[in-house]
C-alpha cells in the first residue's frame, strides 16, 4: 500500500495570530503613510505654483519645437541662428524645471500646450519669408512675452521659495531672448 500524503492544517495560537494581524496593520499603516507624504508633498504646493511649473514646461516645449520646424523650414541664417539657441537655452530650462518639479512632486508636461501645438500647426504649413515672418513674430517675440509676464509674476509671488528663485534666476534669460525676438522680427519684416 503507498501511503498518502496528507497536508497538515498548522494551528495557530489565539496569542500569535493577534501579533501577526496587528504586525501587518502597522506595515499597512507605515505604506499609508509613506505614500500619503508624496501625496501631501504635492498637494501642500500651491495651485498658482504648480500652475507656473505647468505652463512654464508648455512654453518651454513649444520653444523646442517650433525651433526645430524652423531649422527644417527657414533658409534665413538669422532665423536658424535663434533657432538654435532657443533649443539649446530652453532645453537647459526645460531640464532644470523638470528636476525642481519632481522635487516637488510635481509631474510635468513634456509637450506643448494645446494652443501652442496649434501655432506651431499653423507654422509647418508656411514656407519661406512667410514662416519667417510669423515664427518671428508667434514664437519669437509673442511667446516670449508671454513667458517674461508668467516668469516675472511668479518670481514675484510664488509660495515656494525654490521656484519663486527659479523663476527670479531665468527671467533675465527669457529677456535676452524677446530682445533677440525683437530684433529678429524688425529683420524679418523688413526683408521682401
Amino acid at each position: 500500500m503507498i501511503p498518502s500524503f496528507r497536508p497538515q492544517a498548522r494551528v495557530l495560537h489565539p496569542q500569535s495570530s493577534r501579533k501577526m494581524i496587528a504586525m501587518l496593520g502597522v506595515a499597512v499603516l507605515a505604506g499609508l503613510a509613506f505614500s500619503s507624504s508624496h501625496a501631501l508633498a504635492a498637494d501642500s504646493l500651491a495651485r498658482q505654483d504648480k500652475s507656473f511649473l505647468t505652463d512654464a514646461a508648455h512654453a518651454g516645449h513649444a520653444e523646442i519645437d517650433a525651433s526645430k520646424l524652423a531649422l527644417e523650414k527657414s533658409s534665413n541664417p538669422a532665423v536658424k541662428s535663434f533657432a538654435e539657441k532657443m533649443i539649446a537655452d530652453h532645453g537647459k530650462v526645460g531640464d532644470e524645471l523638470k528636476a525642481l518639479a519632481a522635487s516637488k512632486n510635481v509631474s510635468v508636461p513634456d509637450e506643448p500646450g494645446m494652443a501652442q501645438k496649434a501655432k506651431i500647426a499653423i507654422l509647418g504649413k508656411l514656407q519661406g519669408p512667410t514662416f519667417d515672418k510669423q515664427y518671428a513674430g508667434m514664437i519669437g517675440v509673442s511667446a516670449h512675452k508671454d513667458a517674461v509676464d508668467l516668469f516675472k509674476k511668479t518670481a514675484a509671488s510664488a509660495k515656494d521659495a525654490d521656484i519663486k528663485q527659479f523663476a527670479a534666476n531665468n527671467l533675465p534669460g527669457l529677456q535676452e531672448h524677446l530682445e533677440m525676438a525683437t530684433q529678429l522680427k524688425a529683420t524679418v519684416d523688413a526683408e521682401k
